[in-house]
């Protein structure tokens, strides 16, 4: 079992749910098609909320707006309440992002690479170095810690990536596609630390092309096709009320296959 992280600090209450998207519309410059339209879905304290759907479906738009790294057209994104495109930096104090790309310096070893982070999130001394090793210890990587990244595995870049993302101890973890490409002893590993996070109380939200992942794992579950959402719901809601065996099936019998534009 993995160490067990400390429960994050709230703060920044919010009433209802924490994360909020109503009718949002967002297109990309010189693209005809938006990458959001009508987008609206909510997410509560605590959940593990899961978002599935094929490459371009606005997963990624989705979860950029939410961490105030673009801004919608029209509609309304609320984290806990606040305005990401309004206040950015009361927004991203309250929540972290592991992005779909290695966000880590490959020529600095994994202990550098916290270190030079949690200084980024405002952390120092000894309160650092603490984090530094529980982060570490947390994702099973304390026995490499003074390695350079760049002779890690992929599995071992990836549970990294994650450990980034917890320094700060954030309310809302936002997951982008979190295990692509890696081993299953390494996916496992991360399937536990997250249900450990999330029984700890951080809200987590999560994009998957593993459909039996977000089955796993997800308390709730939404499907986008075409910058909406189309269902959500529990896994097993969802399945008995669309008369379908399998999400994969559920997915392609709503959604379609989808482009594969990324």
């Amino acid at each position: 079992m993995p160490q067990q992280i400390a429960e994050p600090a709230v703060a920044g209450k919010s009433s209802g749910p924490v994360i909020v998207a109503r009718s949002v519309l967002k297109t990309y410059r010189k693209s005809a098609t938006p990458a959001l339209s009508g987008m609206s879905v909510e997410v509560n304290a605590g959940e593990f909320y899961g978002l599935i759907g094929a490459n371009g479906a606005g997963k990624t738009t989705l979860i950029s707006l939410c961490c105030g790294l673009l801004s919608q057209d029209s509609g309304t994104v609320l984290v806990m309440g606040l305005e990401p495109r309004h206040h950015p930096r009361q927004v991203k104090k309250l929540i972290a992002l592991v992005p779909q790309h290695i966000a880590l310096y490959e020529r600095l070893t994994a202990s550098e690479n916290l270190l030079f982070l949690g200084k980024m999130y405002g952390l120092g001394g000894a309160q650092l170095r603490d984090r530094v090793a529980d982060c570490l210890a947390f994702v099973q990587l304390s026995r490499h810690a003074e390695q350079r990244v760049a002779t890690y595995s992929s599995g071992m870049k990836r549970r990294l990536n994650l450990g980034a993302g917890l320094l700060a101890e954030p309310c809302i973890l936002f997951l982008d596609e979190p295990t692509v490409g890696i081993d299953i002893q390494s996916r496992q590993l991360i399937y536990d630390n997250l249900r450990e996070l999330n029984r700890c109380g951080t809200t987590i939200f999560y994009t998957t092309h593993y459909l039996r992942e977000a089955q796993e794992l997800c308390s709730r579950i939404g499907i986008v096709n075409g910058g909406r959402l189309i269902d959500e719901g529990p896994p097993e809601l969802l399945l008995a009320r669309n008369q379908s065996g399998s999400l994969d099936g559920l997915l392609l019998r709503l959604a379609g296959t989808g482009p594969d534009d990324g």
